[in-house]
């Protein structure tokens, strides 16, 4: 409801923004009626939004005024794309800022930790589409390794396009969004290793005579394990919104870069539609991360019988 509301009572003038003032004036008032129609433009919020509703309990998530086709087929589409950024930046993200957590934590004030903090909140004071443009200008224009934007190269038939290809337009919005989804993990990670090592039965293991690799995997690594899964799960929404900045600067066309266009240009059936996937996307997350508490940590399976 919050979502429809906020692009039905935008300032945005839908037939302005999609057709231009200019093309406006040179039609008549019976074509800018139908596209008034059309767009929705003067019709009653609620009997707008009763009518999305409606449609979206019967499964119809309606048909995009922009792409003039159905939702569900657009998000399809788009959603294929954004899968490679959004699952690698997943998957690289944790597994580094929780391999960098452990590392600053063992580490403590010593200069490696120094360093890890001080990336870290580099990292996450500079907003992600400065990054994403550093890393277009030095390594896409500078040193030419990479493409400057799309998801395929330009003018090749979509037949001819190679799962290398795909991978090559991909690399550099996923390495720059797995960058941004880093920090938050590892600072977390460290903070919980330092306070799993100055515990007791640390010091204990310590007087025993374990090394400290022996108490990180032991001890450390399984009491950070929870809360680890609980960022890294819970990041899935951080990485979705991240991605909508990264997808803009590297013309990248996926879910983001469809739900900035719906918002510009008033498309509500298209990001309600986005914002439904989005929500259940993070849900997932969520739900996922709860059910892994019980295959990580057997008590949480018991507590749960017991109640």
């Amino acid at each position: 409801m919050a979502a429809f509301a906020l692009v039905a009572l935008s300032p945005i003038d839908p037939l302005q923004a999609n057709i231009g003032q200019v093309a406006l004036g040179s039609m008549s008032a019976e074509q800018v009626a139908r596209l008034q129609a059309y767009w929705g433009v003067g019709q009653p919020l609620i009997g707008r939004y009763l009518n999305w509703l409606s449609g979206f309990l019967r499964g119809d998530l309606g048909v995009s005024l922009l792409y003039r086709q159905e939702v569900s087929q657009v998000i399809a589409e788009k959603c294929a794309n954004s899968v490679w950024l959004m699952g690698f930046a997943w998957c690289v993200s944790g597994v580094l800022g929780i391999a960098l957590g452990v590392t600053a934590g063992v580490r403590r004030g010593r200069f490696s930790d120094r360093l890890i903090r001080g990336g870290c909140l580099l990292v996450s004071s500079t907003p992600a589409f400065w990054i994403a443009l550093m890393a277009l200008i030095v390594f896409a224009v500078w040193l030419g390794w990479f493409p400057i934007g799309l998801s395929i190269p330009i003018g090749m038939d979509a037949a001819r396009v190679s799962l290398a290809d795909r991978l090559h337009h991909a690399a550099l919005p996923a390495l720059v969004l797995s960058i941004t989804g880093i920090p938050n993990v590892a600072l977390h990670t460290r903070e919980k290793m330092v306070e799993v090592l100055e515990s007791d039965y640390v010091l204990f293991a310590r007087a025993r005579g374990e090394r400290t690799t022996q108490i990180v995997l032991r001890h450390g690594l399984r009491n950070i394990l929870l809360p680890a899964i609980t960022l890294q799960f819970g990041a899935i929404g951080e990485i979705f919104g991240g991605s909508t900045l990264i997808e803009q600067v590297f013309s990248y066309p996926g879910l983001g870069q469809a739900a900035v266009a719906a918002g510009l240009g008033s498309d509500l059936p298209l990001l309600m539609g986005i914002a439904v996937i989005s929500a259940v996307i993070v849900f997932g997350g969520n739900l996922a991360a709860d059910l892994l508490y019980g295959v990580v940590d057997p008590r949480v399976r018991k507590g749960g019988a017991h109640r």
